[in-house]
């Protein structure tokens, strides 16, 4: 059962397949290769023939006097006739009239099936005297052609008819095909015994070339398949296998990246729950707490103390809805179910609005809040809602981390395309170990420092996914000591919308 599993298994091998295709392949040519060498032979002999005998016809009408008084010399002509085929006897020579038809022939057998011969081969080669090769209809078969000779007669200089030497009769076609059966017999199995050997030799090699560079995928998929991810096929052709071999080592290399991406997310997201967790947790034990202490001693409580109290727990709501909102709006801007949607509007009246909204903070910190904008600056294309999250998220970052009579500076500058808008601020600045990754959610060194700011860690990475969905970047710099600035560009807004939406389909 093994043993029959096998061969069928072989049997439907590609191996066999190709090798089966190859041998059929040239079975086939063979077939023609002999079918073309036959009929070229055969072509050959009667061009042969006919370049031999071109005067035979001519000879004939010039020794013999074919015609007496306008009447068929039919005596002395079958005599002639005779001769000539006692000497030569593969051929048959006819006597035509000026229309073609025969008038009186000599032929083994005597038998004919034709009384009339079409005179455009005779004419054709007469006029041309024979140099080129044409076949013309044989009597004694119609759907035959062979090669011939032919000459006009002529009485007293009229023109009476045609001499019409057909070259290889019907006993030269009997001798002919006794020869060929035996010649194409030999010439056949010769033939086909050295194109199967040469087949069977060329198909090995050819086959054993070309599976060998099979295998090497087979073998490098079978690995992949099997949990090795660092398979490759080394293949250097650029043929057809060489660009399997490349799709499938760009498709491996982006599988292994897509399954660093995930596991990359699911630490994410194991980080994400365990830090939510956290944040959840503070507020709730907060608001527990004091709700507790509310109801056991509600009674000794001042005023003072329960309205205290009270402004805890409301505090704590506010945090604890507000971390909900982001990490909803988090959610939503990863899923990518939030798109933006642009228009344009004045980037500086909206900067204008967004200090004005702050100053109060900045005012309690005793930070210097400024805003510093060239005057001719032309309105932007983004979604606005989107953008103003951006500045208020960057500029809750920057109060945060900015100590008392610091200085937190918004500059809007026109470029070609685009108004380059940077927050500054003189907080403490980050380490550069850090910088590649404050735009991460709950990256923990931030988390540390933002708990103690009371920080969601979500801000930047709030900032980071809009523009993202802007086809914009944000860039940061940092220094111990010295302060933060984030920049990124707004597109300008054209009248030419298709312009625009170039930009943001980039």
């Amino acid at each position: 059962m093994n043993m029959k599993n096998k061969k069928i298994k072989f049997l439907k091998s590609l191996k066999w397949k190709i090798t089966a295709l190859f041998l059929l392949l040239l079975f086939f040519l063979s077939i023609i290769y002999l079918y073309i060498s036959v009929s070229t032979a055969e072509k050959y002999f009667q061009e042969t023939s006919q370049k031999l005998n071109i005067e035979l016809a001519k000879h004939i009408s010039k020794e013999t006097k074919c015609f007496i008084d306008g009447k068929v010399n039919d005596k002395v002509l079958k005599n002639v006739f005779h001769n000539v085929m006692i000497i030569n006897p593969s051929i048959e020579v006819y006597l035509l009239d000026t229309t073609g038809t025969i008038l009186t022939y000599f032929a083994q057998d005597k038998k004919i099936k034709l009384k009339k011969i079409p005179l455009e081969p005779v004419n054709k080669f007469i006029s041309d005297n024979g140099k080129n090769f044409i076949l013309g209809q044989d009597p004694r078969n119609k759907d035959r052609e062979k090669a011939f000779s032919a000459a006009k007669v002529f009485e007293n200089q009229k023109f009476m008819g045609y001499i019409y030497v057909i070259l290889g009769g019907e006993e030269y076609d009997n001798a002919t095909e006794l020869v060929f059966g035996s010649y194409i017999l030999r010439l056949g199995v010769r033939s086909m015994i050295i194109t199967f050997l040469a087949a069977i030799i060329i198909s090995i090699i050819a086959i054993r070339f070309i599976m060998r560079n099979l295998n090497k995928i087979l073998t490098a998929t079978q690995d992949f398949k099997n949990g090795d991810l660092s398979s490759r096929i080394k293949i250097n052709n650029e043929d057809e296998l060489g660009m399997l071999a490349t799709s499938f080592n760009e498709m491996a290399e982006k599988i292994v990246q897509n399954i660093a991406e995930i596991k990359t997310m699911d630490n994410l997201r194991r980080d994400l729950v365990a830090n939510v967790s956290h944040d959840l947790r503070t507020p709730l034990a907060t608001i527990q707490g004091y709700v507790e202490t509310l109801m056991i001693k509600s009674s000794s409580l001042t005023d003072n103390e329960r309205n205290k109290h009270l402004q805890t727990i409301l505090d704590s709501t506010e945090r604890l809805k507000k971390l909900v909102e982001e990490l909803f709006e988090l959610s939503k801007l990863e899923a990518k179910e939030k798109v933006p949607k642009p228009e344009p509007f004045s980037i500086a009246e909206l900067v204008q609005d967004i200090k004005q909204k702050n100053d109060i903070i900045a005012t309690k910190k005793n930070i210097n809040l400024s805003v510093n904008f060239d005057r001719d600056l032309p309105f932007v294309y983004a979604d606005i809602s989107m953008m103003e999250r951006v500045f208020q998220n960057l500029l809750d970052n920057a109060l945060k981390f900015t100590s008392e009579n610091g200085n937190i500076s918004i500059q809007l500058k026109k470029k070609t395309d685009f108004v380059e808008i940077k927050i500054s601020d003189s907080g403490r600045g980050i380490a550069s170990g850090d910088l590649q990754n404050i735009f991460d959610r709950y990256h923990r060194e931030k988390r540390i420092e933002q708990n103690l700011n009371k920080g969601l860690g979500l801000g930047l990475a709030i900032v980071k996914k809009m523009l993202e969905v802007h086809n914009l970047e944000i860039y940061v710099k940092s220094k111990i000591g010295e302060g933060t600035s984030f920049t990124f560009n707004v597109p300008i807004y054209k009248k030419e919308k298709e312009v625009v939406s170039e930009i943001y389909s980039a």
